[in-house]
């Protein structure tokens, strides 16, 4: 929310300063921090403080911002996993660190200059260039704040501002440092290749009992029966309850009338967008290709890559920036945009296929709304029975007992390893929800009733946990034949890595690759040019990351995609990277103006940590974000 507070004339990557500070402390870490701050403040920075109303704020606000960006809103795991709650007190606690450093340096805006800045941001002015009090006050509501909190927000923002512009402005990319850019990303090189037939040139003897022995008894913990748990369990699945549901024509006619344009399949294109930092570059861009024959060659002229620029085929509501979405769908084929300032960046696009939609009639869609009708009735009755096993438990009643009552599955004494088997290796329970019930049953304690587990597919499983068997160790003579494979498997590793150097060394004595090749019943195969970032066919990743570590000429070995051989390689020609051309060169510039930028930034922080100390409170966290939130942020910030 504060990033769109900002004024239109500041420096966009200063605008953007909290969220690299949320960087900045994502990697860090806070670990070196007080604890014990007063009750009511989550962390303080020198004499600023952060209260648990401005963490939950901040929390809601990042909420808010991942809703629209991703269309919908995440739920409390999915904000967890994509660290939101870390985020929201990065943010906190780097604009107080800069706050404290502008108190102490006694920066400050006066009433008068604050109320001038608001009312010539552009976002509050009507059509005749003037504020307007009616679009300050429609913002306001929008963005959930009141006049005060928005007046405050902003007096902060200036006076970070006079401090981050200051210090960004000193930020500056060196010619060379392009240069190099462009030398690494765009030099070429080309390579022979082949992978010999180790199947036919190794030849891995039986092991002799002692070695088998010796292996044997130095991986005891290989060869051990696993810990098996014995449960009761009850079953609460959807698709047995799906099946025994019925649908009626009325019920399919009422619900296709209701839903009809969910059923009809939208128009879909093929879309292809270029992204710009600002307009002027997507103008001179536009001029470009407006006009080219071959916009797939005129674009790669401009540095950038088809794969960078081809969407797919998307239907309207499959693209995130609105603006883009209704330039995209209002093209003709084949026909060039002018430049879209969109809701992220100013970007231009072409379609080159569109596939029409469908308006689909009820015999189309007849059986998909049975499907989706006896999915709803489905969901119904698990929550209705799903809180009648729940007031079961709760009244005493075993678990057989409940589900001969509500006719509801029921194993007993089924006995599972953590990966959901028995122990010859067999599914100890039916269907895909096996190991995530034996998981479910390895969290438990002997005697404490479980929480149920929750399914893929909705329903439920509960469980009582009944008894443990515990691991053993197997004996020699039961294990002995996988005893055999592992140390054959081991021995035939060794043998293609010695070969694999053998084979390198001959080549950069001066055989051919060729030579070579044919004795190892193998073929040389020969790439295309090839950069870092880029994988020919043929040639793994390892072996394309080992031709940029040898010169010319010389020859390596790297691991095969299945890491079960090893590809031999001999660099045959390195192209340098072309001259960078003006709009590359830009490009080049503005990545690395943001890295440099970003790493400023990292050491202005924490010099200011280190130079005011930083304190958390870590139940007043737990308390303003929810004890699971709460917890969660605690321990990622060690």
């Amino acid at each position: 929310m504060l990033d769109a507070l900002r004024r239109g004339t500041l420096n966009l990557f200063a605008k953007g300063l909290l969220a690299l500070l949320v960087v900045a402390f994502a990697v860090w870490g806070i670990g070196d921090v007080v604890r014990n701050v007063g009750r009511d403040t989550v962390a303080t920075i020198g004499s600023v403080q952060i209260t648990p109303d401005e963490v939950r704020q901040a929390y809601q606000d990042e909420m808010d911002s991942m809703t629209r960006r991703f269309g919908r809103r995440l739920t409390p795991a999915q904000a967890q996993m994509l660290g939101v709650q870390q985020r929201a007190l990065s943010r906190l606690i780097g604009g107080a660190a800069i706050a404290e450093h502008a108190r102490s340096l006694g920066l400050a805006i006066s009433d008068q200059g604050l109320a001038d800045m608001i009312k010539q941001d552009p976002a509050f002015q009507g059509t005749d260039g003037q504020f307007n009090v009616r679009a300050f006050q429609s913002y306001l509501r929008q963005a959930g704040m009141n006049e005060a909190r928005f007046i405050s927000e902003r007096r902060k923002e200036e006076i970070r501002d006079q401090i981050t512009d200051t210090l960004l402005a000193t930020v500056s990319v060196p010619q060379w440092m392009i240069d190099v850019q462009n030398r690494y990303r765009n030099e070429t090189r080309v390579a022979e290749y082949f992978t010999p037939d180790y199947d036919k040139v190794i030849k891995v003897p039986e092991p002799d009992e002692a070695r088998l022995k010796t292996h044997y008894e130095q991986n005891l913990s290989q060869y051990m029966t696993p810990e098996l748990r014995k449960i009761n369990l009850l079953t609460l699945a959807r698709a047995p309850l799906m099946a025994k549901i019925t649908v009626s024509d009325d019920d399919i006619k009422a619900a296709f009338e209701r839903d009809q344009d969910k059923y009809n399949v939208p128009e879909k294109r093929r879309i292809q967008q270029i992204a710009f930092d600002d307009k002027a570059a997507a103008e001179k861009a536009y001029a470009e290709l407006s006009k080219a024959k071959n916009f797939t060659e005129a674009a790669t002229k401009l540095g950038f890559k088809e794969s960078d620029y081809d969407l797919g085929v998307l239907a309207r509501k499959d693209m995130i920036d609105g603006k883009a979405a209704a330039a995209a769908f209002a093209l003709k084929k084949d026909e060039v945009s002018k430049p879209v300032e969109g809701d992220f960046k100013t970007v231009i696009l072409r379609v080159t296929e569109i596939v029409a939609g469908k308006q689909r009639s009820l015999a189309d869609v007849k059986n998909e709304l049975i499907e989706s009708i006896k999915a709803d009735r489905a969901t119904d009755q698990i929550r209705t029975l799903h809180d009648k096993v729940d007031d079961a438990r709760g009244s005493g009643k075993l678990l057989k007992e409940i589900g001969s009552e509500l006719g509801i599955p029921f194993q007993e004494g089924i006995e599972t390893d953590r990966s959901g088997k028995t122990l010859d290796g067999k599914p100890a329970l039916e269907g895909p929800e096996a190991a995530r019930i034996a998981q479910g049953a390895f969290a438990a304690t002997q005697g404490v009733e479980t929480e149920p587990v929750e399914l893929s597919d909705g329903g439920y499983a509960w469980f009582d946990f009944v008894s443990t068997t515990p691991a053993k160790q197997k004996p020699f003579d039961a294990v002995k034949a996988e005893v055999v494979t592992q140390v054959k498997d081991e021995e035939r590793r060794r043998e293609i890595s010695q070969l694999a150097v053998k084979l390198v060394d001959r080549i950069n004595a001066g055989e051919s690759v060729e030579t070579l090749a044919k004795e190892t019943f193998s073929k040389v195969e020969k790439s295309s040019a090839f950069t870092r970032n880029t994988s020919p066919q043929g040639l793994p990743a390892a072996a394309v990351q080992q031709a940029f570590l040898t010169a010319k000429g010389r020859a390596a070995s790297a691991v095969s995609a299945d890491r079960a051989t090893r590809v031999v390689l001999k660099v045959v020609d390195i192209i340098p990277a072309p001259a960078v051309t003006p709009e590359v060169a830009d490009r080049f510039k503005a990545d690395l103006l943001r890295e440099m930028q970003s790493d400023a930034l990292a050491e202005y922080v924490g010099a200011l940590q280190a130079r005011y100390g930083l304190r958390i409170n870590e139940a007043a966290l737990r308390q303003a974000l929810g004890d699971g939130a709460g917890s969660d942020q605690g321990q990622g910030l060690e």
